[in-house]
């Protein structure tokens, strides 16, 4: 058995390679492996290789999976040295043989029906990379409204800043073909939470085709993620992919305030740049509120996104305003709730977000003498 990250001779070719990233799950895993090879034995149509990828696991999880792995047809194990499920799936899916790889979550939330018509258009050739979505229509999803605003706010993100298609980038239940994994793993940078929208961002753009699956799925109690972490990181993601390698350089330069296109693009940046510092605000909040309380939690989260968005920096006072005045009224209506409390304050940035695009356009968005310097003729 291989412990370097390899690829393990008991990994045969099959049709699909389901790779399980686990982490200190000694104590559930032989009962879910077990579920989903039980699953697979009986009612996929499909030859399949079930890969547990132990990230650097402090308890005894290699251990079960090794003892899985010799005993359980159709099971293999690796163990990693570093935590990561980007690295666990850029090292599992670049060793694979199988024409489709695969991977979910080993809690099982996605319910075990949905693998078929996730791999088949792929094994068929008919796309290139299936995600399941807890978004998408016919979706059916248990989960706390938490877990539901962040969700719906980050692919809402997405969509805005990076102009994803599809409905739902974090959903632990991906196959792509294993052409379309050699295209795409020299490309990915990140080796965490976020490789799953680096993935589907970069497919995109490489013109890949995606297909979505509805799913039905269920919120893990016992989930290992850590939301405000995670969400955090994810942001920066974002911003590095919006920002960096591989973002739409096509569209033209800016030539004054009265081209439409200009308009448009500008809206856009706003627009997105807003997006992320609202998420990024709601889970300071979320995060702060038990400490500070309700309003020094707004006022703190506020401060903190205002740091990292200078431009608004004069116009902080008005925002705080306006959350407050939201959270008033929301204690109004119902004391201490906060699903309320979030939509209220989300409405108010919103409202102070157009504001602060009317106030700051001329400003932000006015030409510079870099754009002058590159168009000398534009100033005779």
């Amino acid at each position: 058995m291989n412990t370097d990250g390899h690829i393990d001779v008991r990994r045969p070719p099959v049709d699909v390679e389901i790779v399980v990233p686990v982490y200190n799950e000694a104590i559930q895993l032989a009962e879910r492996i077990t579920t989903l090879r039980r699953f697979l034995d009986d009612s996929f149509p499909f030859s399949s290789m079930v890969t547990i990828v132990d990230n650097a696991s402090t308890d005894d999880t290699f251990a079960v999976a090794t003892r899985l792995a010799d005993t359980v047809p159709g099971v293999a194990a690796l163990h990693l040295p570093r935590k990561g499920r980007g690295h666990a799936l850029r090292s599992a899916w670049s060793t694979s043989a199988a024409p489709v790889v695969a991977y979910m979550d080993v809690d099982l939330s996605t319910s075990l029906s949905a693998l078929v018509p996730l791999v088949a258009p792929l094994l068929s050739g008919h796309g290139d990379v299936a995600i399941g979505t807890r978004l998408g229509r016919g979706a059916r999803v248990v989960r706390g409204p938490k877990r539901e605003l962040i969700s719906r706010a980050y692919n809402l993100i997405l969509k805005v800043s990076l102009h994803g298609r599809f409905t739902d980038a974090q959903c632990g239940f991906k196959a792509v073909r294993r052409e379309a994994v050699q295209q795409l793993l020299p490309l990915i940078e990140d080796e965490e939470w976020f490789f799953d929208t680096e993935l589907l961002v970069t497919a995109e753009r490489l013109g890949l085709r995606i297909s979505e699956v509805p799913v039905e799925w269920v919120d893990d109690p016992d989930s290992r993620v850590h939301i405000v972490q995670t969400a955090l990181s994810d942001l920066r993601g974002v911003w590095r992919m919006s920002h960096g390698r591989g973002r739409d350089l096509t569209r033209r330069p800016r030539t004054g305030s009265t081209d439409p296109q200009a308009t448009s693009d500008e809206l856009m940046r706003f627009a997105g740049v807003g997006a992320i510092s609202t998420l990024g605000y709601l889970f300071l909040l979320i995060a702060w509120r038990p400490l500070f309380g309700t309003y020094g939690a707004n006022a703190v989260a506020l401060a903190i996104c205002t740091l990292f968005n200078l431009a608004a920096g004069g116009l902080f006072g008005m925002s705080l305003g306006m959350t407050t005045l939201a959270l008033l009224a929301a204690r109004t209506i119902a004391p201490a709730s906060l699903p309320l409390d979030l939509v209220a304050v989300t409405v108010a940035n919103a409202v102070a977000a157009v504001l602060r695009f009317a106030v700051l356009r001329g400003w932000v968005f006015r030409p510079t003498a870099v754009h002058q310097s590159i168009n000398p003729e534009a100033s005779r």
